[in-house]
This record gives C-alpha cells, structure tokens and sequence, in this order.
C-alpha cells in the first residue's frame, strides 16, 4: 500500500512517515499543493492524507480537481480542530473520511483501514491468498503448506501488487511507479532482481503459485495445478 501525505508542516509529515512506514506502508510526503496534486495525478496511490490549508494550491481545490480528473483514491483530510466549513466542503467534494488535528495515532490508523476497506482494497492488517500462499503484509510472512519465511518489504510489496491484480500483467513500469514511486530513478533490472527473490522464496516453500514473465509485456502471478 502506497500513501502519499500532503501536509505543510514538515515536522508533522515526517512524524507520519515514519509511523505509517513502520506500519510497512510505502510512503510519499510533499508541502505544498501543487505538488500535491502533480503526485496524486500519477495515480500511484493507494491512499492521501491531505491537509487544507496548504502554500500554492489549497486542500480542498486540490481534492476538487483530482476527482473531476477522474482520480478515485480515497483521500482522508487533515483539518483544524472546529473547521466544520471545510469539513463539509471537502466530503461534499469527495474526500472519505477527515481527522481533525492533533490527532491520536491509534486512530488514524483506524481511519486509514477503515478508507481502504471501503474501497475494496485489502489493509495490512489482513492477509492475501492466492492458491496455496497467504501473504501477511503486516508481519511480511508468506506462508504455504505450514511452512512460512519472512520478506523484505519490497518483495512483499511485489508480490501484494502481483496479487491484487488478479492475475492481469504488470509491466515493469507499473511496478516502479508502485514499488518506488513515479519519479524514481529505479530501472528494470530492480524490478528483475526482486521477481528472481520471489521465484526462490516461492519454490522454497513449494508453493503452486509462480511468477510468469510474459516477453515484452511485464509479469503473471499464476497457480499451477
């Protein structure tokens, strides 16, 4: 799960990437809106955590513009304790949830699983299945068969997107812009040596799901019989 934060208040941001990154999600942070919506355009995102009052480009202008671009990311907002007007105008203009600041880890934590839930997106708390496997990406335990060995975050978070794909083709683009976000300075090669890590691991553990290369296309997660 990726979660890009747009919050102006530095301190705060990195506060929240480090507790979000402890809970294995990858993270993005940004300070002003425009930038903001630059990254949140790229539809890499699995979540925004978006504050209101921003330099540039306000909250609330941002989150009108994403979603009349046709951005569904749910987007939880940021606000001063008693803004009820921005409240109100940030869920009229599609944000899903709001937290009011300062706010109790616990529970914006809460607030994000419960805005990935609605979405239909699996929150780390759960496991992923896939024929034989069960991916733990809160714990980064893949299990087959009774046995199970521990992942990097990167290969869990390879093989979490291989997964809810549901067996469609990733390319190799689409996995870097995941995994490292779209203007990283990853190349294909990173993604080859993680999908190599993965094959191992997978027939380690004996498992009947494997990673397919498809010739010039990217890669399938696939069951065998």
């Amino acid at each position: 799960m990726r979660i890009l934060i747009v919050e102006d208040e530095v301190n705060l941001a990195e506060a929240l990437t480090q507790i979000l990154k402890k809970m294995n999600y990858s993270v993005d942070a940004v300070h002003d809106g425009q930038s903001g919506l630059d990254n949140a355009l790229s539809g890499i995102y699995d979540l925004l955590l978006l504050d209101i009052m921003l330099p540039e480009l306000d909250g609330i202008t941002l989150l009108k513009t994403i979603r009349q671009q046709g951005v569904s990311t749910p987007v939880i907002m940021l606000t001063a304790k008693g803004e009820i007007d921005d409240k109100i105008a940030g869920l009229d203009y599609g944000a899903d949830d709001y937290i009011a600041k300062p706010f109790a880890t616990g529970e914006l934590l809460a607030r994000i699983r419960a805005a990935l839930r609605r979405k239909g997106e699996v929150v780390p708390e759960d496991a992923l299945r896939f024929g034989d496997i069960e991916l733990n990406t809160s714990t980064l335990k893949l299990a087959c068969k009774g046995k199970e060995l521990k992942l990097i975050l990167k290969e869990s978070e390879l093989l979490e997107l291989l997964i809810t794909r549901k067996q469609a083709v990733t390319s190799k683009e689409q996995i870097i812009e995941k995994l490292w976000g779209f203007d990283s300075e990853a190349e294909h090669n990173n993604v080859e040596v993680y999908v190599s890590f993965l094959r191992k691991k997978l027939a380690f553990l004996n498992a009947s799901a494997r990673i397919s290369t498809i010739r010039g296309v990217g890669y399938v997660l696939e069951a065998t019989d």
